[in-house]
């Protein structure tokens, strides 16, 4: 797999599984990474992130006392979180739909199933490196740009029309239930 590299990038991998943790760290290591911190649970995570300036994190869903999801809330609206910018792998066994567009709304950049490999693990990790999203923040939301796609859009402008229709701002409209599955699976 020749690329990026990836020698001074720094890797934090949260997993309450110490085989999953050494895994990962293996790959990464074998695609050239030199720094990789580990932590077995979210709040370790938290905490290493105070004196590890990660510039990827690679984290499990399903951990106790703090899950993966609730890391990536703390590491995006934490007040004291030390960076909200840093890129976020989920791992899971789940992929049902709900997870993942749980997983996006919380922040997290990219979503991996389990089990892994090297491939699908640079394949996110490139992804993050060549396609940046910029950040965005609304009162329930903080994290990446959740469209991955630019679509050029054609034709009329309903939100603006409907918006100067009733009187409102463009941001007041609301959406159709199938204009929000489009958003979704768009």
């Amino acid at each position: 797999m020749a690329g990026y590299n990836l020698s001074r990038l720094n890797f934090l991998v949260v997993d309450d599984n110490k085989h999953m943790r050494a895994l990962v760290k293996a790959i990464l290591h074998s695609l050239g990474s030199k720094q990789v911190a580990e932590a077995g649970d979210g709040a370790d995570a938290f905490k290493e992130l105070r004196v590890f300036a990660a510039d990827i994190i690679i984290c499990d869903w399903n951990m106790t006392p703090l899950d993966g999801l609730d890391f990536v809330r703390l590491v995006r609206t934490g007040k004291d979180s030390p960076n909200p910018f840093v890129p976020i792998i989920m791992l899971t066994g789940h992929t049902e739909l709900a997870r993942v567009v749980e997983a996006r709304d919380a922040g997290v950049h990219e979503f991996l199933a389990k089990p892994i490999s090297a491939r699908g693990l640079y394949s996110r990790i490139r992804s993050i490196i060549e396609t940046p999203r910029a950040f965005l923040r609304t009162p329930t939301y903080f994290g990446p740009d959740r469209r991955r796609r630019q679509m050029e859009f054609k034709g009329e402008e309903r939100r603006k029309a409907a918006a100067k229709a009733s009187g409102g701002a463009e941001g007041d409209a609301t959406l159709s239930q199938a204009e929000v599955e489009a958003l979704l699976n768009g």
